[in-house]
């Protein structure tokens, strides 16, 4: 397989911001009064804000109409914004950036399809954003994963057939997406988890060009 280009999500692949999502939807859960944990937050990888808040209030067994909710998640991104405005490339999981830079040496389009809204602000804090030859993220498209919209429009920026992708995910929505687009995955994360992906990587550490042979 002729790979010439790789997608890749941004929270738990490139960089570790899923921990000031659960901070910030752990604070509303707080002020609305029952208890949000980390194992509750597992349930909201790869899903949109607007699913994500549902899942929440489910948790909580809370009603709220959808004006309420508007508020709801509004108040969320305001603190999750606030918290990523101060990050730095310290965030940047290890491996992350000597991986791009070998994939923009070789010559391979590089994209990046996430359902996150602050994707630029993040990538700009990250200061990678000049590895990307398109930004496909929560603001230019209308369907969740697994749904593979992200992904085929990522595809399309970049000029590559969707068969000539590869994508790396951490969710396992993000891998149905993957697959549902008609792309290799590399699933980054546990084994036991993300089984459905056609390679698994525990991270970038060490991680090279020949990692796309393997699924050649």
């Amino acid at each position: 397989m002729n790979i010439q280009a790789c997608l890749f999500d941004l929270d738990g692949v490139i960089c570790d911001t899923a921990k000031y999502h659960f901070q910030a939807w752990k604070r509303l859960a707080d002020e609305l009064g029952f208890v949000f944990t980390l194992e509750d937050n597992e349930r909201l990888k790869g899903v949109s804000r607007r699913e994500s808040l549902d899942i929440v209030l489910e948790v909580g067994r809370v009603v709220a109409d959808e004006k309420a909710k508007g508020r709801m998640a509004e108040r969320k991104n305001e603190w999750y914004v606030e918290s990523i405005s101060r990050i730095g490339e310290e965030e940047l999981l290890e491996g992350v950036k000597s991986f791009l830079e070998s994939l923009r040496k070789a010559g391979i389009r590089v994209a990046l399809g996430s359902a996150s809204k602050n994707a630029d602000l993040i990538l700009d804090r990250l200061r990678i954003k000049g590895y990307f030859d398109a930004i496909i993220d929560g603001t230019k498209i209308a369907k969740a994963k697994p749904d593979p919209e992200v992904f085929l429009e990522g595809a399309k920026a970049v000029g590559v057939e969707p068969s000539r992708c590869i994508v790396f995910e951490d969710a396992v929505a993000g891998i149905e997406a993957a697959k549902n687009a008609r792309m290799k995955c590399v699933g980054v994360g546990r084994a036991d988890l993300l089984r459905a992906a056609d390679l698994v990587i525990p991270s970038f550490v060490g991680v090279d060009l020949s990692l796309l042979d393997k699924l050649a």
